[in-house]
């Protein structure tokens, strides 16, 4: 039931700009279930609609069906997706699931599982545009492999999710064509810069999304829409088919509406990609070898490990409610048997100015690209230099303006030591 699901405690402190009434969405506090099979909050969805689907619960026409009837009813306040699938098109590869079920053939184990796809993420058969005008009406002509794995397995398209532009921002505000909303207030906003990923799978506009991760942009919006969100380690995801923001810091991250989802989305699109030479060669473990229901844990599941609390991320200066948040988690981790050591990280402080310096330097180098010649807008203009100024100065929204110049400054002759350099050896540092 939706109701099972609890909004994030400090949401009233991100109001969304230009809107200052709370109008909380009353839909997703009704307690009817999205589908006629009803899902506890610590279930997996994925696996329960498999056993539906198998054992011919349900089907899922039935269920895609669901999903679409709400979508359409929600997205006209929210605005999760930049870009919808053709209905005929979702229903129809539902339909195919189903025959080959009745014919008693084998189905891959997403089969039937609706996913959204961050808008800077490759997709062959729908627009791609990072959220920014300079790639309005953009098609690629690939998927990229996180997509493709995805499909592969039987996972079905529903649509592409806003974000701030080119994963610029942290409200999803940042977008060119449209503003997120969070689903459980529409008068704050859903985090950034995957919003629309996070709000969909929030909304229950689809089961589980797919977002990117630089600097907090899947957990942070995980977070303000009451989901489950997890950046993977560097190179345990294929980036082929992510639009470059900052290469060394740029993952591929899973949303889903419980840790097993997100595991489960996780171990799919996992593995090592000929396509991208930052791919991990490690085998991939089986995220949901451990999975355990929670009602069958013992009162101390957790006993004997230890967890450390950063003394510097509840210090002076951090939100009230934020860090009533972080030791009631601790304390709960008390409870459930964890031994909590507060530790000190000195070197906690440079870690937002050193990600600032080196992500906005590798935005400049790799926005270059854009110049209106080989895609995107154009700018009318007779002269080569004109050309390039004007169709990235029409394309690129403030926000990306501002990094690209920060970072193309940091790079500069004279200025490359102070800044850039320094930022990589904080880098070094903290790894």
């Amino acid at each position: 039931m939706l109701s099972t699901i609890q909004p994030p405690r400090y949401l009233s402190r991100f109001p969304l700009r230009g809107r200052t009434k709370s109008r909380p969405f009353h839909i997703l506090s009704s307690a009817q279930p999205v589908t006629k099979t009803s899902f506890a909050a610590d279930q997996s969805q994925i696996l329960s609609i498999r056993d539906s689907l198998l054992n011919r619960h349900l089907s899922a026409v039935e269920l895609t069906h669901s999903y679409l009837d709400r979508l359409k009813q929600t997205e006209p306040h929210i605005n999760c997706f930049l870009h919808v699938s053709d209905p005929d098109k979702v229903l129809k590869q539902a339909q195919d699931i189903d025959d080959k079920i009745k014919r008693n053939e084998e189905v891959g184990p997403l089969a039937g599982v609706l996913v959204a796809i961050k808008d800077n993420i490759c997709t062959a058969d729908m627009p791609s545009t990072g959220g920014s005008y300079i790639l309005e009406g953009y098609r690629p002509p690939f998927d990229a492999t996180a997509v493709k794995r995805l499909k592969d397995l039987g996972a079905i398209v529903v649509g592409k999710t806003n974000l701030d532009e080119f994963g610029m921002g942290s409200t999803t505000e940042a977008s060119a064509f449209k503003v997120t909303a969070n689903p459980w207030d529409l008068s704050r906003v859903p985090g950034g810069s995957s919003g629309g990923s996070a709000a969909s799978v929030s909304a229950r506009q689809c089961i589980v999304s797919l977002g990117s991760d630089t600097g907090g942009s899947v957990r942070q919006p995980a977070s303000f829409c009451g989901v489950v969100g997890l950046k993977p380690t560097y190179g345990r995801v294929s980036r082929f088919g992510l639009m470059a923001y900052a290469s060394s810091l740029d993952v591929i991250g899973c949303f889903g509406s419980s840790v097993a989802d997100t595991g489960i989305l996780l171990h799919a699109i996992s593995g090592h990609d000929s396509l991208d030479a930052t791919s991990s060669k490690r085998e991939v473990p089986d995220f949901t070898s451990q999975f355990t229901s929670a009602s069958s844990l013992k009162s101390r599941p957790l006993e004997g490990l230890r967890v450390g609390l950063i003394r510097e991320t509840v210090d002076a200066g951090v939100d009230s409610g934020v860090k009533s948040a972080i030791e009631g988690a601790a304390t709960h981790l008390e409870q459930l048997g964890c031994v909590l050591k507060e530790v000190s990280l000195p070197s906690f402080s440079l870690g937002l100015p050193a990600y600032y310096i080196l992500a906005s330097s590798e935005s400049s180098s790799n926005l270059s690209r854009y110049d209106g010649v080989r895609y995107g807008n154009q700018a009318s203009s007779d002269e080569l230099n004109a050309l390039y100024e004007e169709s990235r100065a029409k394309g690129f929204g403030s926000e990306v303006k501002m990094r690209i110049l920060m970072g193309t400054y940091a790079l500069s002759a004279g200025y490359y030591d102070a800044y850039y350099k320094r930022a990589q050896q904080v880098s070094f540092l903290l790894q």
